[in-house]
């Protein structure tokens, strides 16, 4: 079992900037692949960033490329996701989620909002 909690949420203005982190707990948290996603209001939930269990694989949403980073310290058992240049479409709920292989999601955490001021 693996809880998540994402933390690094806020209200800020467009063209800033924040990370997100996402603590992880249990075992098995290196083993994992990490995927970011995102949910605004009134629209389904979508993947942002997704790292694989060494860091070695990354992927990008086309909407975030060049601004979003996902990396991973697996030490710290925590995953982060640097979002650079926010844009007010970028306000939503950012969830992580851990799988076996890039493209599962078998443990998802509770959210942390984003809010994007124009």
């Amino acid at each position: 079992q693996v809880q998540l909690v994402e933390s690094g949420g806020g209200l800020v203005q467009d063209g800033d900037s924040l990370r997100l982190s996402c603590a992880a707990s249990g075992r098995g948290f290196s083993s994992f692949a990490m995927s970011w996603f995102r949910q605004a209001p009134g629209k389904e939930r979508e993947i942002v960033a997704a790292v694989s269990w060494n860091g070695g694989i990354t992927d990008y949403a086309d909407s975030v490329k060049g601004r979003f980073t996902i990396s991973r310290d697996n030490a710290k058992n925590t995953v982060y996701l640097q979002m650079n240049t926010l844009k007010p479409e970028d306000t939503a709920v950012y969830y992580c989620a851990a799988g076996y292989l890039l493209g599962s999601y078998r443990y998802w955490g509770q959210g942390t909002q984003v809010t994007v001021s124009s």
